[in-house]
């Protein structure tokens, strides 16, 4: 359904349905090949900034303070920004899927970047003509 994002381990076997499947790690998933993984797009910028995903370790009892910081971090940097307003113009055309690496699939930034993509104003002013 336009406008709804899904969310799916990378390691996850491919299929149709998943419409426009989105890496949205910024490292690479190990153990997969660029041809196993069938992605339409890598947006590693979209990932949190390498000092957060450091910070936050997987750690669940750091989840709301990271989902908080990861957050700000969509609201304020510009290239974000810009990849969330892309997301949002491809998810009006189509299914798009967010593929992550996390094993964690209920604690992890795919998570935190949904559900922010979900509850997002549907129209958003533009970011510096974008």
């Amino acid at each position: 359904m336009a406008g709804d994002y899904f969310l799916k381990r990378i390691y996850e076997p491919y299929d149709p349905a998943d419409g426009k499947r989105i890496l949205i790690d910024r490292i690479w998933p190990r153990g997969i090949s660029k041809t196993e993984a069938k992605i339409d797009l890598w947006m590693k910028e979209i990932a949190p900034s390498p000092e957060l995903r450091k910070w936050f370790g997987h750690k669940r009892e750091r989840f709301q303070e990271f989902s908080k910081r990861y957050v700000t971090e969509l609201e304020t940097e510009e290239q974000k920004q810009r990849l969330v307003r892309e997301l949002m113009a491809m998810a009006k055309k189509e299914k798009v899927t967010l593929l992550y690496g996390a094993k964690d699939q209920e604690y992890n930034h795919a998570v935190v970047l949904r559900n922010f993509l979900t509850y997002l104003p549907r129209s958003l002013p533009p970011l510096n003509g974008v």
